[in-house]
């Protein structure tokens, strides 16, 4: 398959099989994202590959993180809202934060790191594709928090671009037909 056609088939996927993925396809997702084209050649990027136990670790620090955002955490509003977060780590059998570096290079702009290291993202989506495995990009406000930064070990300065859970599909893809490209596009000196 092309990789036109692997762009135009894939799909975000949020419901997984439990079956965990090979370490060895992990790893090329992972290679195939250290390819991305970078500004001044820094590499920005980070990845935390988080499989098993290191799973419900990180819901525990997302629950953390919303208990403190939180005014009452007593109502059965509140309560479901932890259950639900401290869950998000459980979606797929892999999840792999990423996340761009901050840099104190005066000539690296941290806007084209996070850009360079979400397009090792866009990479990582389409070799998982390539490979049959599905996969769903989220962010939200734990991307933003500072103590899940802490707690993978980045820099306040630094920016988590992906959640990126991981598994087998346990749902076929659905159908998607995107605005056509001549919608979007200013053809500028072409006659």
């Amino acid at each position: 398959m092309s990789i036109f056609e692997i762009i135009k088939q894939r799909r975000s996927i949020g419901k997984v099989t439990s079956q965990l993925p090979t370490r060895e396809q992990i790893e090329r997702t992972l290679q195939a994202a250290t390819h991305a084209p970078n500004h001044h050649k820094v590499e920005p990027w980070r990845f935390f590959v988080q499989a098993g136990q290191a799973r419900q670790e990180l819901g525990e620090i997302l629950v953390a993180s919303l208990t403190a955002r939180l005014e009452d955490t007593t109502s059965d509003k509140a309560q479901a809202m932890l259950t639900k977060e401290r869950n998000k780590p459980l979606r797929a059998p892999v999840l792999i934060v990423v996340a761009s570096l901050h840099s104190t290079q005066p000539n690296v702009l941290d806007i084209e790191n996070i850009e360079a290291t979400a397009a090792a993202t866009q990479n990582m989506l389409l070799t998982l594709e390539e490979m049959g495995l599905a996969a769903q990009w989220r962010t939200g406000e734990a991307a933003y928090d500072p103590q899940v930064k802490r707690w993978l070990g980045l820099a306040q300065e630094d920016t988590i671009v992906a959640f990126l859970y991981i598994g087998f599909p346990a749902i076929d893809s659905t159908e998607r037909t995107p605005t056509p490209s001549t919608a979007k596009t200013t053809w500028l000196g072409w006659d």
